[in-house]
């Protein structure tokens, strides 16, 4: 099978900057197959992308490249790092956009803090910093390091150069502070809304393990409206439901309509299951 090379960018969809790329990698393997998964991640949003790669990654066969390009330290002494997982490459800015990659490896929760913060790495993560120019475009724009630096990376990768053979290895990267559900004083369970698809569902960071086993029963209440039960498909009822996801969180919806427009939600909001 043809190596495979995934791209999540920031760049969107009435510019240059994602072909550019795409030339870079086939221009060294034009045998590769170049899979996008977003280029409409909100500018610099870093959260966003880690979430949407988070989501999709999983469902890759095994030695996939992701790419990832939503950076806004470019330029900066912020490094551009490969990470080795045991089912795949990343070629990234080590900024926090391999969080819920790096989360899924761990086996001890990250703890919110109120900035990024270095975690170290387990024996089963391998981490390099990219700092051999040998393998970039020359010259490097300062400005768009995933055309000179990430894209003929990831291209070689995928001709089979070893990580280390681009850098340095390290033992730790940057994590965002990935929020995580907990229990308040009254016994309700607390969430907050982690994304918001094109259709205006509220994805939260609230998984089905973490209901109880009676998921008939709960009330969900998000903004001034209250949920009960949850729902099987989109499709069910009136109004706002809930369900969980394809990507296995709690999701909230309104049927044939918006429930970010209903609700005015945003990212960060929060969620209680009571």
């Amino acid at each position: 099978m043809n190596p495979i090379i995934t791209l999540t960018t920031d760049f969107g969809l009435t510019d240059a900057y994602v072909a550019a790329m795409k030339g870079v990698i086939l221009s060294i393997n034009p045998e590769v197959k170049i899979i996008d998964i977003c280029h409409i991640i909100r500018p610099q949003d870093v959260p966003q992308a880690a979430f949407i790669l988070g989501t999709a990654c999983p469902f890759f066969p095994r030695k996939t490249i992701h790419v990832v390009v939503v950076d806004p330290g470019v330029g900066t002494e912020r490094r551009a790092i490969i990470l080795r997982t045991p089912s795949a490459d990343f070629v990234a800015p080590d900024n926090g956009v391999l969080s819920y990659v790096i989360q899924q490896s761990l086996t001890k929760l990250v703890e919110d803090k109120a900035n990024s913060q270095y975690v170290e790495l387990g024996p089963e993560l391998e981490a390099i910093a990219i700092t051999k120019p040998r393998f970039w475009r020359s010259p490097v724009s300062s400005t768009f390091h995933g055309r000179d630096i990430l894209a003929p990376v990831a291209a070689r990768l995928s001709l089979g150069f070893s990580p280390i053979d681009f850098g340095e290895a390290i033992t730790s990267v940057v994590m965002l502070p990935l929020s995580h559900p907990y229990h308040a004083p009254d016994g309700s369970l607390v969430g907050q809304i982690l994304h918001i698809d094109s259709f205006g569902n509220l994805i939260t960071n609230i998984k089905s393990d973490d209901l109880p086993q009676a998921k008939q029963a709960i009330t969900i209440e998000v903004g001034n409206q209250l949920i009960s039960g949850l729902s099987r498909t989109y499709t069910e009822g009136r109004g706002l439901l809930a369900l969980i996801g394809s990507s296995g969180y709690l999701e909230v919806s309104l049927k044939e309509g918006s429930a970010c427009a209903y609700l005015n939600a945003e990212v960060g909001d929060e969620v209680r299951i009571r």
